[in-house]
């Protein structure tokens, strides 16, 4: 009988998933360079310039077919962690929805890049609907892509303006939207204001975000990863290839960081995993943001150098000065 129990137990622990995930360090890519033969970064309509080094992001892999013999294989190897599955997967949610999910952390991380590195080199943005809400005032007027150029005679510039404009409106009120629909000239229509879910101001429905507005195409071509923490890599890329000189010289420098519109730069998770794929891939220095820096500095392997960054500006101040053997702001 116990002879039986054993091939049970070692069956169940072979073969049976188990409701943890396994977190470790996942691939880095280099952002100035190629995969699988196609640039990661490049732009077409406008010079660009040579680059240097490597400019690394970073990632994190996840499991989630884990039975219980592998997570403890996983956990003793050190280089894995084991989490309880509800905190990376809803109830009910299936793997394919998280993929998606990440899909398009990713596609508006990189948009962000384009449009914090842009902002940053002196370009102009444009205000574009990003979502419309289902049965909203605005769901009968506008699309997602359309360019918002006024909203109650207000002239829109940024996002912000958006909201100034609607601030001190209220439900019933009629509003005009001044907007451009697929590169068709511009039409003004007029809505009538709902009452907001979360405040006293009148509700019109659509979601604003900044848009590059250029006459030039920059191009990410990545695929299969996912996730926001990619952004500040991106964006140092797009600088890079855009401006005279090499951002990095003959550095090998990995980094992460969430990236918004203007450059501001959030913390990420997995951090101590990212540490170690990029000393794993050669990295000397990683750029760590702000908020990270107290848990990066705990785990850092030897020999990695840790850059704080908070904006895009500062972080690629801190690339030229670590080129050029000036101080850096360290974690």
């Amino acid at each position: 009988m116990s002879a039986v129990l054993v091939v049970v137990f070692a069956m169940l622990g072979a073969f049976v998933r188990v409701p943890y995930v396994a977190l470790g360090p996942g691939p880095t890519y280099d952002t100035l360079g190629a995969v699988n033969g196609e640039q990661v970064v490049s732009v077409e309509g406008r010079p660009t310039y040579p680059t240097g080094g490597e400019l690394r992001m970073t990632t994190v892999s996840l499991n989630d077919d884990v039975t219980l013999f592998g997570a403890l294989g996983l956990w003793v190897s050190g280089r894995f962690a084991i989490a309880p599955r509800e905190e990376y997967f809803q109830p009910g949610e299936s793997d394919e929805e998280v993929r998606r999910q990440n899909i398009q952390q990713f596609r508006d991380s990189q948009s962000n890049a384009e449009v914090a590195a842009l902002r940053s080199l002196g370009y102009p943005v444009k205000v574009v609907v990003k979502e419309v809400v289902s049965g909203s005032p605005a769901d009968d007027v506008l699309s997602p892509g359309d360019e918002i150029v006024a909203v109650d005679g207000r002239r829109i510039s940024n996002e912000d303006d958006v909201i100034a404009a609607l601030k001190g409106t209220r439900p019933g009120q009629t509003i005009s939207i001044t907007f451009r629909h697929d590169g068709q000239p511009t039409r003004t229509e007029s809505v009538r204001l709902a009452r907001h879910p979360e405040g006293p101001q009148g509700f019109v429905g659509f979601q604003p975000i900044d848009r590059a507005d250029v006459p030039f195409e920059v191009d990410i071509a990545l695929e299969d990863v996912g996730g926001p923490s990619a952004g500040l890599m991106f964006a140092l890329a797009i600088v890079d290839r855009m401006t005279p000189g090499k951002l990095v010289g003959g550095e090998r420098v990995a980094g992460t960081g969430e990236i918004s519109e203007k450059g501001q730069v959030g913390a990420i998770g997995g951090i101590s995993f990212k540490l170690v794929a990029a000393k794993e891939a050669g990295a000397t220095a990683f750029l760590v943001p702000e908020r990270n820096c107290a848990e990066a500095s705990a785990q850092a392997p030897e020999g990695l150098r840790l850059i704080k960054v908070s904006d895009l500006d500062g972080a690629v101040r801190a690339l030229q000065n670590l080129d050029a053997g000036r101080p850096v702001p360290s974690c």
